[in-house]
C-alpha cells in the first residue's frame, strides 16, 4: 500500500467514526515505518479531535509539528496543514483555516502533489478558499489582517523573533501606536517581552500579578480602557522609565489550545481615538493564532535544547569509545583523531554539507572501535603478522558493525555505522569485510579509506618508522582506481601542505613557524611529490620534514 492510500484509508475510517480500527492501523504503520511518524501523529491528532479528546489532540499535534519541521516530504507537510485546516474550519476559525488551506495548496503545487491535496480535501469536505480581486479595502478587512499575521508567524520558530513579528503585525492590524506581547515565565512568575515595539529595551519584565497586564494574566479578562491613568490597575512605571505616555489601551490574554493563559497582549494608543468592540474581536482571533504559535515556538526551543544536550552526550560517548582504543595500544594513540582530521580536510575540498561532515567526523572517530575485540597479542605484536593473525585483525571491521548497530540509532547514526565499517573496502571490490565495489561503498567510507591508509603509513609503528613522504604519496597515487576512489585521491592530493602539517603538529606538539607557513601554504601534496621525484630544490622537502619526521635537515 502506498503512503497516499494509507492516508486516504485512515482519514476515511476516522471520519466514519471507525477510530479504533484506524488507530490500530496507524500504530502498526508507525512501528514498521519510523520515517512516517509525523504522518501517523497527524492522523492520530485528527482522530482525537473527532472523538473530542482535545488533550490527546494537542499532544499528538505537538509531536507531529516537531517532526514535520524536520521533514522535507511534501505529503507530510500537506497532511499536517489539512488536518489543522479541518480543525479550524470545524471550530469556525475561518481566518486560520484560510492560512492552512492556502499553505497546503501552495506546497502541493510547488511539489506537483495537487492530486494528493485535492483527494485529501475532498475526503475532509472543506470548501476551497476563493480570492477576490477587489483589494481596495484589503488593509481594513479583519480576515486579510489575520491571514497576513498567520503567514508572518507560521514558519517562525525563534521565540524572540516571533514575539517581535506578532507585536508589529498586531500594531498594524489594529491601527495602534504600540503593541507589547508578554509571555508568562512560570519559573519567575513574571511576564516578559524580549521586544517592546517602539521601546529601546532588550527585555521588559513585570510581576505577573501587577498592573493591567498582571490583572489580565490572573483573571483572563479583556480590558479596554479609554484613559489608562484613570484606572487604578494601570502601572505607570514603564511610562516613567521610557518617557512614553500611554493614553488608551486594549489588554487581552493569550491562550494555548488547552485555554491556559500563556501571555498577554497590550496594544496602546489607538490612532482612531479608542479601541472598538470590532478591535476586540480581531484581537481575539489574533490571540488564538498567536497562542498556538508561541507555544509551538516554546516547544521547539525546548526540543532544540534537548537535542543539543543529547548531541553533547553522543559526542562525549563517541570520544570515550575512541579513547578506549587508544588505551589498548599507546603507539597507535591518536590514530582515530588524525584520521578524522584528514577526512575533514578531504570533505572540505568537496564542499561537503555541514550535517554530512558531522556524520563523517563521528564515523572517523569510531572506525576502529571493533579493535576492542582483537587479542592484545595480535593488536600489539611487534613485527609482521602471520596470515592467521592478519585474518583475525581484519575482523575488527565486522566487530565495529556489530557494536554500532546495537545502539538505538537515528538515520544519521545508521550512516555513521555504514561509513565506519567500510573504511577497509577497496574501490575494485577486493577489500573487506563485505567486498563492496565502487559507489556501493558509502562516500564517507571512501574518504576514510584514503585517510586511514595515509595516517597508517605516516605514523610510527611497533615494527617500523614513518615511511618517506614520496613513497607515501606514491602509494596513494597508485591506489587510485583500485584501492581508492580516484576522485577522493585527486581531492586529497590537492590539499595544501600547511593543513597536512597542522595534523602532524597534533602528534609532536609543534607549531608551524610563520616563515615555514608561507612556504607550505603555497604547495599541495602533489607539488611536493613532483619536487622530490624530479630532483628539484629540496627546500620544500626540508620544511615539510621538519614537522613530518621532526628533523630540521638544514641544521643537521
Amino acid at each position: 500500500m502506498t503512503i497516499e492510500n494509507f492516508i486516504y484509508e485512515s482519514v476515511g475510517d476516522i471520519l466514519n467514526t471507525k477510530y479504533n480500527e484506524a488507530r490500530k492501523r496507524i500504530e502498526k504503520h508507525k512501528e514498521l515505518y519510523l520515517d512516517d511518524s509525523a504522518i501517523c501523529f497527524s492522523l492520530l491528532a485528527l482522530g482525537s479531535f473527532i472523538k473530542k479528546d482535545y488533550t490527546s489532540f494537542y499532544q499528538f499535534m505537538n509531536d507531529a509539528s516537531f517532526l514535520v519541521d524536520q521533514s522535507t516530504d511534501a505529503i507530510t507537510h500537506i497532511l499536517q496543514e489539512m488536518v489543522l485546516g479541518f480543525v479550524n474550519f470545524t471550530e469556525k476559525n475561518s481566518a486560520l483555516y484560510a492560512i492552512n488551506y492556502n499553505k497546503a495548496r501552495k506546497i502541493s503545487i510547488k511539489n506537483q502533489r495537487t492530486d494528493f491535496f485535492e483527494k485529501l480535501n475532498s475526503l475532509l469536505k472543506c470548501p476551497p478558499i476563493t480570492h477576490h480581486s477587489n483589494n481596495q479595502n484589503q488593509t481594513k478587512d479583519p480576515l486579510i489582517a489575520l491571514v497576513k499575521i498567520g503567514q508572518a508567524v507560521a514558519a517562525e520558530k525563534d521565540i524572540n523573533l516571533l514575539i517581535k513579528t506578532i507585536a508589529e503585525e498586531t500594531k498594524t492590524a489594529l491601527n495602534a501606536d504600540r503593541c507589547t506581547v508578554y509571555v508568562y515565565d512560570k519559573e519567575t512568575n513574571e511576564l516578559y517581552s524580549k521586544v517592546a515595539t517602539g521601546l529601546d529595551i532588550k527585555e521588559l519584565r513585570i510581576p505577573a500579578d501587577k498592573g493591567l497586564a498582571g490583572h489580565v494574566m490572573q483573571t483572563g479578562e479583556t480590558i479596554n480602557i479609554k484613559d489608562a491613568y484613570s484606572d487604578k490597575r494601570f502601572n505607570s512605571d514603564v511610562d516613567k522609565e521610557t518617557g512614553y505616555r500611554t493614553k488608551n489601551m486594549l489588554c487581552m490574554p493569550i491562550k494555548n489550545f488547552n485555554q491556559d493563559i500563556i501571555g498577554v497582549f497590550q496594544v496602546l494608543n489607538k490612532f482612531d481615538e479608542y479601541f472598538t468592540p470590532d478591535d476586540e474581536d480581531l484581537l481575539v482571533a489574533i490571540a488564538s493564532n498567536a497562542g498556538i504559535s508561541l507555544e509551538n515556538a516554546q516547544l521547539f526551543e525546548r526540543q532544540r535544547k534537548l537535542l543539543e544536550e543529547q548531541k553533547i552526550v553522543l559526542d562525549s560517548f563517541i570520544e570515550t569509545l575512541a579513547t578506549s582504543i587508544d588505551a589498548r595500544d599507546k603507539i597507535t594513540s591518536g590514530h582515530s583523531a588524525r584520521v578524522k582530521m584528514y577526512a575533514v580536510l578531504i570533505a572540505n575540498e568537496f564542499g561537503m554539507e555541514q550535517n554530512d561532515l558531522y556524520i563523517l567526523e563521528k564515523a572517523a572517530a569510531l572506525h576502529d572501535i571493533g579493535k576492542i575485540g582483537i587479542r592484545d597479542a595480535v593488536l600489539q605484536k611487534e613485527g609482521k603478522l602471520t596470515p592467521e593473525e592478519y585474518q583475525h585483525i581484519q575482523q575488527h571491521v565486522e566487530i565495529t558493525h556489530h557494536i554500532l548497530e546495537k545502539i538505538h540509532m537515528s538515520k544519521d547514526f545508521q550512516q555513521i555505522t555504514e561509513i565506519a565499517c567500510s573504511h577497509h573496502e577497496k574501490y575494485d571490490g577486493t577489500g573487506y569485510y563485505r567486498h563492496l565495489k565502487g559507489e556501493e561503498i558509502p562516500f564517507g567510507g571512501r574518504i576514510l579509506a584514503v585517510s586511514d591508509v595515509f595516517d597508517a603509513i605516516t605514523s610510527k609503528r611497533h615494527y617500523r618508522d614513518k615511511m618517506p613522504i614520496d613513497k607515501v604519496i606514491n602509494i596513494i597515487k597508485e591506489g587510485a582506481g583500485s584501492h581508492f576512489d580516484p576522485k577522493v585521491v585527486d581531492k586529497f592530493l590537492a590539499i595544501k601542505l600547511d593543513k597536512i602539517v597542522e595534523v602532524f603538529c597534533t602528534e609532536n606538539n609543534r607549531c608551524i613557524e610563520p616563515s615555514d607557513f608561507e612556504t607550505l601554504c603555497k604547495y599541495n601534496l602533489l607539488d611536493l611529490y613532483y619536487s622530490i621525484v624530479n630532483n628539484c630544490s629540496n627546500m620544500l622537502l626540508q620544511v615539510f620534514n621538519k614537522y613530518y619526521v621532526g628533523v630540521d635537515l638544514e641544521n643537521e
